[in-house]
């Protein structure tokens, strides 16, 4: 770490991501807290609104890849600030829908908007942050989404009772623009191009990012080329399996608990953000853990044994919900499954940058791309299944069984091979 009296710039660049990850996270939350007053509105059964939450899924996965691509060619720079423009304006046209297929298709825009945020966190990461800080940065960043769900939960349930859902869409919407200026002005793609930086640490970055290699790595992606790495598929797989548990916190647990235990708006909502708050301490664990272990000399052992820890947990705290009678005692496991869930994304994510390189973008944007298949799927299986069987108990076994999954294609993964080698 360099010293000297300025605090170091790369970690106001890490201020920025994690506020625009809290963003990301109360702009996608809202409309889980809302599904009552909007099925109220537009006359939606669950099975709709399950359609509608998987709608923003699939406009979210759909655009992973090629957002990606766009952070690594035009800089993550350019690329945030339009992409988080676009969704802020799809967050504010969700007030507008006036019925189910309105609704669909605004979701799904606003997905798609959203998708390039992570890979342009992840490409900016790689320019920035020395490699032996890269897991704590990464969860630092993906516990500001957790807090921002967290935080979005209350809050908004507070806004929708004050302002009514529609205008609680468009006064959401009107802060990402903000964002997206802020970033664009004090922003560079590398340490290099920025004025604001010491010379100390320029050459601190410099020294200290992952090194390049010189024989059979290809500097320019190839979609083919990586669509036959072992690695990127094992990543696909894993974060799969992470998505269709977390993804389950942000769309269904919210009227899950509330509808299952009673509880007015406010109730759920305070209960239901435990889990999420649970799940930045998990990103905090996750990302502390890695690069302890990264420092101690084991690269492998610093993404493998922390992910594969959170599987696990994420797989007892599913189980043990079942089992509860109460909000607090459901609640309390799925505090657990969620800590377990989120302690795998700053491994996930440092995987991508390790085996991404100057393709970090789309290599996260790839494995991201198939997580929120599983998000897809989680926002429709949730309500199917409750349907078909009667029972929310199919879902969570289901969810455990993907986490044990998990752990075994974790233990295949080599963080130190690039994609276009393994």
């Amino acid at each position: 770490m360099t010293k000297g009296k300025y605090f170091p710039r790369r970690y106001f660049m890490v201020i920025g991501t994690f506020l625009l990850a809290l963003l990301l996270y109360i702009d996608r939350v809202c409309i889980s807290v809302a599904k009552d007053p909007i099925s109220e509105s537009l006359g939606l059964s669950d099975k709709q609104m399950g359609w509608v939450l998987a709608a923003f899924s699939l406009g979210y996965a759909l655009f992973q890849t090629p957002s990606g691509m766009l952070a690594d060619k035009l800089g993550p720079r350019k690329v945030l600030s339009v992409i988080v423009t676009i969704w802020s304006a799809f967050t504010a046209l969700t007030g507008l829908a006036w019925n189910f297929i309105s609704l669909l298709i605004v979701r799904f825009l606003f997905g798609a908007g959203e998708a390039g945020a992570f890979p342009g966190i992840s490409r900016a990461i790689f320019s920035w942050i020395p490699l032996q800080e890269r897991g704590i940065v990464t969860g630092i960043n993906f516990s500001g989404s957790r807090l921002g769900a967290a935080f979005a939960l209350p809050l908004v349930a507070w806004m929708i009772d004050y302002f009514g859902w529609s205008t609680s869409f468009m006064i959401l919407g009107g802060v990402g623009i903000v964002w997206a200026s802020v970033w664009y002005f004090m922003f560079r793609d590398n340490p290099e191009d920025h004025s604001g930086i010491s010379v100390a640490e320029k050459q601190y970055i410099l020294d200290n990012r992952q090194q390049k290699e010189t024989d059979d790595v290809v500097n320019k992606i190839d979609i083919k080329e990586l669509l036959k790495s072992k690695n990127m598929w094992l990543a696909m797989g894993q974060y799969f399996c992470s998505n269709f548990t977390f993804f389950f916190a942000l769309t269904w647990l919210f009227p899950h608990i509330k509808t299952e235990y009673n509880l007015n708006t406010l109730e759920a909502g305070f209960y239901t953000s435990i889990p999420l708050i649970f799940g930045a301490f998990g990103n905090w664990t996750a990302g502390w853990l890695s690069d302890r272990i990264y420092k101690n000399g084991n690269w492998n052992k610093s993404r493998i044994l922390p992910a594969s820890i959170g599987f696990l947990l994420a797989g007892i705290g599913l189980l043990g919900s079942i089992y509860m009678d109460s909000a607090v005692g459901a609640i309390a496991f799925l505090s657990i499954a969620i800590f377990g869930a989120d302690m795998t994304l700053p491994p996930s994510w440092a995987f991508c940058v390790d085996i991404g390189k100057e393709n970090a973008g789309t290599v996260s944007g790839t494995m991201n791309m198939a997580g929120n298949v599983g998000a897809f799927l989680t926002a429709l299986a949730f309500p199917y299944l409750q349907s078909w069987t009667n029972s929310t108990t199919p879902f969570f076994v289901i969810g455990a069984i993907l986490n044990v999954l998990a752990i075994f294609l974790w233990s295949k993964m080599k963080p130190q091979k690039h994609f276009s080698t393994y």
